[in-house]
């Protein structure tokens, strides 16, 4: 249900990214602020389904809107700072819930939760009118609410995408869907910590840790978290690769996940498995900026694959979570571990997999792409391109082996 109004967003190309996703935005935070207000279990699911479907294209929106603006040396460190944004906002979260259930519990006779959704739904709104203005939409066809982006900054960023052989966004239609959808779409997902935390007891049968507590440890893995994510982006623009760093944050994650397999090890190594597996969580970012290297000449397919990439996982995850990490194993879960270990092995086999496509198949229709743009320039400009330069190089070098 959460799916489709992510791809919708994708797809649409009647209503601006700087309306659709602020809009969207003001109707989460406002149906997040309402959740304060309920008085049953039934409202609170009524209530997590809508803000699901508003808040579905917030994330895919944005991935998509970063492909159309920034070059390969820039994509994933932006894309990772985004990222790292949820992990930040999940400490902040747990601050605050630290905060209000120990300072704000019973004010104005509201419990302390009910405090939390009031202030992140005043806090959401208010970002999101600041959207309106402060989103850019595409170069092409730049916010006409945006006073602060010129046209030579329009100029400035239509040439860098040419400058990197990137085609120019345009809407999606159905012939770029059927593109899509006859092509490949990847992504996965993770799990969680503060049910392991709440598990664990005292020798009398008291909890461990308080509920203080464990709304404050897990800032310390999200902090990991934010630190690494900004760290694999960097190397990965630093190092003009993705595929190789996705590998190494795979086998990174494998080792918690061996070590909560056996399970029957000391205190220390399940703190140090749950903190080691935040350094894995930086795949995402790399993931969609190799989509955005892999088919710069197609920006609608972009489009798409980046929604119905996450739309797939939300469908997966909507069930599988519950079925491979059900709260009631909690904290040992009978099939969870070990099923990580098998998603990760079958992470390493997509990764390679689609390198060798990439090698065999894609990479020449890009090759193809850049020399078409090169001539467009070169009949503009009456300069040769710089394939043209290159084949005459080979064939120089070619004729001075020959002579020798």
């Amino acid at each position: 249900m959460f799916c489709w109004p992510e791809i919708l967003g994708q797809w649409n190309k009647y209503v601006r990214p700087s309306l659709w996703l602020p809009f969207l935005e003001i109707v989460w935070g406002v149906l997040t602020g309402l959740v304060a207000m309920t008085s049953n279990a039934s409202q609170i699911y009524a209530l997590r389904t809508f803000i699901g479907l508003a808040e579905s294209s917030a994330w895919p929106g944005m991935m998509t809107l970063f492909m159309h603006w920034y070059t390969p040396t820039e994509l994933a460190k932006r894309m990772g700072f985004y990222h790292s944004c949820q992990a930040i906002g999940g400490m902040m979260a747990n601050a605050l819930q630290t905060a209000m259930h120990e300072g704000m519990d019973g004010v104005r006779g509201m419990a302390g939760w009910r405090w939390m959704f009031i202030i992140n739904a005043i806090v959401t709104v208010t970002f999101a009118f600041v959207g309106f203005v402060f989103l850019p939409d595409y170069p092409n066809k730049p916010n006409p609410l945006a006073f602060w982006f010129t046209k030579a900054d329009a100029q400035l960023a239509m040439a860098r995408l040419r400058r990197n052989n990137r085609a120019e966004p345009s809407p999606v239609n159905w012939a770029s869907a059927r593109r899509t959808f006859t092509n490949w779409v990847v992504y996965w997902g993770y799990a969680y910590f503060s049910l392991f935390l709440k598990s664990l007891k005292n020798p009398d049968g008291t909890n461990r840790w308080s509920v203080s507590d464990i709304n404050a440890i897990p800032i310390g893995g999200q902090a990991i978290q934010v630190a690494f994510v900004w760290i694999w982006a960097l190397l990965s623009d630093y190092l003009r690769t993705r595929w190789v760093l996705i590998i190494v944050q795979v086998v990174i994650g494998l080792v918690p996940c061996i070590i909560m397999s056996v399970w029957n090890v000391p205190l220390g190594a399940k703190y140090f498995s749950y903190f080691i597996s935040y350094l894995s969580l930086g795949t995402a970012p790399l993931i969609f900026a190799w989509i955005s290297d892999l088919i710069p000449q197609d920006p609608e397919q972009r489009a798409l694959v980046v929604g119905v990439a996450i739309a797939m996982y939300y469908a997966v995850s909507a069930w599988s979570q519950v079925l491979i990490w059900p709260a009631v194993e909690a904290p040992h879960y009978r099939v969870g571990w070990q099923t990580s270990i098998a998603l990760w092995a079958l992470v390493i086999i997509m990764t390679v997999l689609l390198k060798y496509i990439d090698d065999n198949w894609m990479r020449p229709q890009r090759l193809a792409f850049r020399e078409k743009k090169e001539q467009e320039v070169a009949a503009t400009t009456g300069e040769p391109t710089l394939t043209s330069q290159g084949k005459q190089v080979d064939e120089d070098v070619a004729s001075v082996k020959d002579l020798k």
